[in-house]
């Protein structure tokens, strides 16, 4: 068995490696840490995660739409859910170009995609709060396929906007009861989600609450690992996030 550092590059990975080609220059993360990264994880290598890489089988598929940098920055959580999500698919996105991969994918019969955005910004028609979950004696359903607009919240809203093969799909708006736990980017607002929380909550609505747990739980060990190093300190394998990882995984 291959150990989970030697996993072939997830599509967050290649994603970056075509990004990377595309760069006339160096990407040099704001504030964070420079110098040597592990390829696995993004992380300085003494705070390597890659041995805790966990993949939970789920019929739930992400698709992430990835403003230009996205791919390149070391916070980036769409890594993370990639890690987790077998059927994780990433696409750069741009106003005047759409991967014919990405209209394939959303023309696939075995996918019912959904659009994850605020209600507000949407007509209500389009509108839903809850979607249906899969049963093992109905192989033949539609897997849900969440769309998650990897970016800033002005560039979200921009991408919303200007994706008309979106249009056609119905939008999930999300109402959670708890306030973002994301520490590396903040926004001004608590109820705006990093993008591995929100892929957690609709793996939560999806009916798969193992597969929205390991996600939470490993965000929470890699914020940690990565704050850890950026103050220069190891980290606390006996802390609360290393705990809660470990009690998932026993569980």
């Amino acid at each position: 068995m291959s150990a989970p550092h030697l996993k072939l590059p997830h599509a967050v990975s290649r994603l970056r490696t075509e990004r990377l080609a595309r760069s006339a220059k160096p990407f040099l993360a704001r504030g964070g840490i420079k110098g040597e990264r592990c390829p696995g994880c993004r992380l300085v290598p003494s705070h390597c995660i890659c041995e805790l890489r966990p993949e939970v089988p789920t019929p739930v598929g992400m698709c992430l739409l990835m403003a230009d940098i996205e791919p390149l920055k070391p916070s980036n959580t769409g890594w993370l859910i990639a890690d987790v999500v077998p059927d994780t698919f990433a696409f750069g996105w741009t106003r005047t170009e759409v991967d014919p991969a990405l209209l394939a994918l959303l023309a696939d019969p075995q996918w019912q995609a959904f659009v994850v955005f605020p209600d507000e910004f949407v007509a209500p028609e389009r509108v839903v709060h809850a979607v249906p979950t899969l049963s093992k004696n109905l192989p033949s359903a539609q897997r849900p396929l969440f769309i998650l607009l990897d970016a800033t919240w002005p560039e979200a809203r921009k991408m919303f906007r200007k994706s008309p093969y979106l249009n056609c799909l119905p939008v999930l708006s999300l109402a959670p009861d708890q306030v973002s736990r994301y520490q590396l980017r903040r926004s001004k607002r608590d109820d705006h989600f990093c993008t591995s929380e929100v892929a957690s909550l609709c793996l939560e609505l999806a009916g798969e609450p193992h597969a929205a747990d390991t996600l939470q739980a490993y965000l929470d060990v890699y914020t940690h690992h990565y704050l850890q190093a950026k103050h220069q300190l190891p980290p606390d394998l006996l802390g609360v996030a290393h705990a809660h990882w470990r009690a998932l995984k026993l569980a």
